[in-house]
């Protein structure tokens, strides 16, 4: 990728430095989510559907930075991010709390390049990107506070895979759109499997009038034996289903 600066509509940053003083982000932080979204504009993967940078402060930026109304997110010192894709809302959490190590597994080869590239471009010295799939980090079982996930998988799916990376009391926080009762009692099941307490729903402000949630569920006991099962199994037969 050449030479990328921040984007370059004005209104970009003005928007990024009202949402950077509204979450009491670091000094620069909004230069820093502005270069971001420069890069995933000129990026030549399809790595949203959300190109355009001012869009993209409210769909992807701001949704992202909802989740540092949760405690347990906010004062995480370890966060792996599922399926990163375009970084959020791994490196827009990786730029807001610079203290926490966070780790994003992404497991498409050319999402992982432009997560390590974006990474090095924004002089994020806290990130870690993984190129595989979640079920095959053996190195992070137990170790992670929490675990994120952002428009990635059914909650019961999520559960599986955050259960045996979080360390006891972590917790996983998942990024959903309205409440589906189907997918939350799937999840209930699943959490009880998994020794993860069943998914609360937090209604937080979306971008316009979309309705937006914040689902959270605690590790609250050991992980049994046998989980995470091999890669796709949780997919294809999820637990609670």
């Amino acid at each position: 990728m050449g030479r990328v600066t921040e984007a370059d509509d004005p209104r970009v940053l003005e928007l990024l430095t009202s949402l950077s003083r509204d979450h009491e982000l670091p000094e620069g932080s909004a230069n820093s989510l502005a270069l971001l979204l420069g890069l995933v504009q000129a990026s030549p993967h399809s790595l949203t559907a959300v190109r355009d940078p001012l869009d993209a402060v409210q769909l992807h930026v701001a949704d992202s930075l909802v989740g540092l109304g949760i405690a347990d997110l906010s004062g995480a010192e370890r966060i792996a991010d599922l399926g990163s894709g375009a970084g959020f809302p791994g490196l827009v959490l990786a730029v807001a709390r610079p203290k926490a190590h966070v780790v994003l597994v992404e497991s498409v080869g050319k999402k992982a390049a432009f997560l390590v590239d974006a990474a090095e471009r924004m002089r994020l010295t806290n990130v870690e990107v993984l190129p595989v799939r979640a079920e095959s980090w053996a190195a992070g079982l137990g170790t992670i506070d929490a675990v994120t996930a952002r428009a990635l998988a059914p909650l019961g799916v999520l559960a599986e895979y955050a259960a045996p990376l979080l360390r006891p009391e972590g917790v996983l926080v998942a990024w959903k759109g309205r409440r589906n009762r189907e997918e939350e009692d799937t999840g209930r099941r699943a959490a009880a499997v998994l020794a993860m307490s069943a998914p609360e729903a937090l209604k937080v402000h979306g971008p316009g009038a979309a309705e937006r949630h914040l689902y959270l569920s605690r590790k609250v006991g050991v992980t049994p034996g046998g989980y995470p099962r091999r890669a796709g199994m949780a997919r294809k037969y999820p637990l609670g289903a």
